[in-house]
């Protein structure tokens, strides 16, 4: 009798205590945290273009730049997740985030010479991309740790809402900081967000993964490279709203521009709320698939837009497909590999996404200049049919 005590005890201690929805301090904390990435994002161009007289293409390098440190670094993010735990991680993210806005905030000073801030800018931005990959990779494993691989896709609709709300709210309150008081005020936001977001996940309870054998990256990217494709795949629809729509419109004589990505969003958060523990509850390869169709059907609907209200239903399409495909797809991932690699798993995952973003901006520009701002829009429908067929493949290989 007291050895079945014992027992029942050990495995009470063993046994995680999940919650039911993802911990609201590690939802905060990603929110205020993913501000940094947002409030930067109309302002720096501007500052580059307009104050140190640069011309569009060092702007665009310098804007994505931050793309290929987030990548580059996604490997040690997803390592220390693992070893030391999401909350480490996001709290080690965070400080480096500051930095990146202290940086900001000194290439500001007037009394610099216009190489001398654009350098320091660009040193701002690479330390930004480490940043934001130690700490979103952090946030997204620590949020699945508090609940459990069994409400894994519950919690990366929660997450994604947060990153996205992020970027919805902080681009339009740095434009107003910039206009109203400057490049300072602006960059002094950049440095109280994370600093924030720290102060919430400091005070949030550590959730860790199990232990257990660890792959090297590069077997963790062998194993989800089939998913990691699909994600890849749907955010070219996502990059041609948010970098041609208003061109796009303007070429047209189409107002309502601004209403773009009000659109977008909409169906995003509607599905991300309303549908968002789907993929825990059935195939996260089925609704992948069902996902990406819809988005290339949105996608197609702005290439062959008559007028603005048509277009404007496209991108609301385009965002009720592209919800659920990060989490349906990020729990099919994390099947993948074994429960102490799930850190890695992420940020492997999430590292095709950032190479979606870094790239089809480029390639879309090119379309743009030899086709029209239309066919920007046929070329991300076309990169949904592929995703959805590349999701097929993945669910033929795990069966």
């Amino acid at each position: 009798m007291s050895a079945s005590l014992v027992n029942d005890a050990a495995e009470a201690k063993a046994a995680p205590a999940y919650l039911s929805r993802p911990a609201p301090g590690i939802i905060a904390a990603l929110f205020c945290g993913y501000l940094a990435v947002g409030l930067p994002l109309p302002v720096i161009p501007l500052f580059i273009h307009d104050k140190l007289g640069f011309n569009n293409l060092v702007v665009g390098l310098a804007i994505g730049i931050q793309f290929l440190a987030t990548v580059l670094s996604r490997g040690y993010a997803g390592r220390l997740t693992d070893l030391k735990g999401g909350k480490r991680s996001a709290l080690q993210g965070a400080a480096i985030s500051m930095t990146a806005g202290l940086l900001y905030l000194a290439a500001a000073m007037p009394i610099l010479p216009p190489d001398v801030s654009l350098a320091i800018l660009v040193v701002g931005r690479l330390i930004a991309g480490l940043g934001e990959s130690l700490f979103v990779t952090g946030c997204v494993s620590w949020s699945i740790a508090s609940v459990g691989p069994q409400r894994a896709g519950m919690s990366m609709s929660w997450t994604g809402i947060a990153m996205f709300a992020a970027l919805a709210i902080g681009a339009p309150v740095g434009m107003a900081l910039y206009q109203s008081y400057g490049l300072e005020t602006a960059m002094i936001a950049c440095i109280l967000a994370p600093l924030l977001a720290a102060a919430i996940a400091f005070r949030t309870t550590s959730y860790t993964s199990p232990a257990g054998p660890r792959l090297p990256f590069y077997k963790v990217i062998g194993q989800i490279w089939r998913e990691g494709a699909g994600l890849m795949l749907q955010g070219v629809g996502l990059s041609g709203l948010t970098a041609f729509a208003s061109l796009y419109f303007a070429a047209r004589h189409w107002n309502s521009a601004g209403l773009v990505m009000t659109a977008f969003g909409i169906g995003f958060i509607f599905v991300r709320i309303v549908f968002g523990s789907l993929p825990d509850r059935m195939s996260g390869y089925r609704i992948a698939f069902w996902s990406s169709v819809m988005e290339a059907a949105g996608q197609a609907l702005i290439w062959v837009a008559p007028n603005a209200w048509t277009a404007l239903a496209g991108a609301l399409v385009t965002g009720l497909g592209c919800a659920l495909i990060f989490p349906a797809l990020g729990v099919e991932t994390l099947k993948r590999v074994p429960a102490a690699n799930r850190g890695s798993a992420m940020g492997a995952f999430v590292a095709f996404l950032d190479i979606a973003y870094g790239i089809s901006g480029p390639i879309a520009g090119t379309i743009a200049g030899q086709f029209g701002y239309a066919a920007v829009y046929l070329f991300g429908a076309t990169c949904a049919v592929a995703g959805a067929a590349l999701v097929q493949t993945a669910r033929s290989s795990q069966s």
